[in-house]
């Protein structure tokens, strides 16, 4: 069966690889407390933890390399007045209610005065924000995405990363769910058909051989 299906797609020439470019932005996205506290109805478990922890890595080394790192958030409005369907859908996103603890950004990772901020209140980090504007003010040609959950707001920020002219890579290592089958699946699909799938020490790599180039990326 698994022979079958890889022909299947050979034959489609899903997982090309990309020519990743030389002006890289490293997005890490919805790493928030509810993921990693166990109390929470959005305790992601190891998957989460073992994400966080390479994004950990991946956020000094980009801001060493002069890479654009970029987090995102989910807040809302006590009460979720502006979350519409998507708050109305997913009680447990009432823990991104404005104020609350879980809404607050997970340590070790911190939010540097040279970071970006995007706040949204559905699953792509583009919808609805001004992201796609700043990327294209910083010239950022290459997205590499970092986050939680890989089923949820990994994904529907690669497809319109990927969608708006972003050759995008997903960090497989840096990325986590709360259950290893929509993880899997979900890396195996962005893989086909929208992102490349690098490691935490791929990227790592990757952002060294940038690092003279980061002045050039503001612009004139």
């Amino acid at each position: 069966m698994g022979e079958a299906l890889d022909e299947n797609y050979a034959k489609a020439g899903y997982h090309a690889a990309q020519s990743w470019g030389a002006r890289p932005a490293l997005m890490l996205i919805d790493f928030a407390k509810a993921y990693f506290d166990s109390s929470s109805p959005l305790y992601g478990g190891e998957g989460c933890q073992n994400a966080l922890d390479h994004a950990a890595r991946l956020a000094p080394a980009a801001r060493a390399a002069g890479v654009p790192v970029v987090f995102t958030e989910v807040i809302y409005q006590p009460g979720g007045v502006d979350g519409g369907a998507f708050y109305a859908k997913v009680p447990a996103l009432s823990c991104f209610d404005a104020g609350q603890e879980t809404q607050k950004l997970a340590p070790p990772l911190t939010l540097e005065p040279d970071d970006i901020l995007i706040s949204k209140q559905y699953p792509s980090a583009f919808f609805g924000t001004s992201l796609d504007a700043t990327l294209r003010w910083l010239k950022v040609d290459t997205l590499l995405l970092a986050g939680v959950t890989t089923s949820g707001c990994v994904r529907a920020t690669c497809i319109d990363s990927i969608s708006y002219g972003f050759v995008t890579l997903v960090v497989e290592d840096a990325v986590g769910d709360r259950a290893e089958e929509p993880h899997k699946a979900n890396l195996f699909d962005m893989s086909a058909k929208y992102a490349d799938l690098v490691t935490t020490d791929g990227a790592i790599d990757y952002f060294k051989t940038i690092t003279k180039a980061s002045p050039e990326r503001q612009p004139a």
